[in-house]
């Protein structure tokens, strides 16, 4: 499936609760579904600079696709990652270059989080294309 197929089942899904509790309590519900990382990965290296929270993502390449565990020590924290990983894993690096994150703000996440909780999002999204970037650079 597509990055905007996914992107758009995630909008439609946030569509279906009425009120931002219902839908923290789902990204809550997402984060406990999340692929997590091994243990060896939970290194600095692989954690995500500005969150307040500890968030450690790892990718792999399978298959010439990106595929991303993570992990965070905080539960919003990790329905967020969850969110994003699911948009962004097995794709192919190019195209998670290229894709954008207009969905999050589709779905109000941005302005909903607290200002730390938004730019540790930013900084996910960014690390997530970093990875892109750098497994790109190998295929070619």
């Amino acid at each position: 499936m597509k990055i905007e197929q996914i992107q758009d089942e995630i909008v439609d899904e946030f569509a279906m609760f009425e009120d931002w509790m219902q839908r923290y309590e789902y990204m809550i519900d997402l984060g406990k579904s999340l692929p997590l990382i091994e243990e060896q990965y939970k290194t600095d290296d692989n954690i995500i600079r500005g969150c307040q929270s500890k968030v450690w993502v790892h990718a792999e390449l399978e298959d010439n696709k990106l595929v991303f565990t993570a992990d965070s020590d905080a539960i919003i924290t990790k329905g967020i990652i969850a969110i994003l990983i699911r948009a962004f894993s097995n794709q192919k690096p190019a195209d998670i270059i290229e894709a954008n994150t207009n969905f999050i703000d589709e779905i109000g996440l941005k302005e909903h989080l607290s200002a730390t909780r938004a730019n540790g999002l930013v900084s996910m999204i960014k690390q997530i294309k970093l990875y892109a970037v750098a497994y790109q650079t190998q295929l070619k």
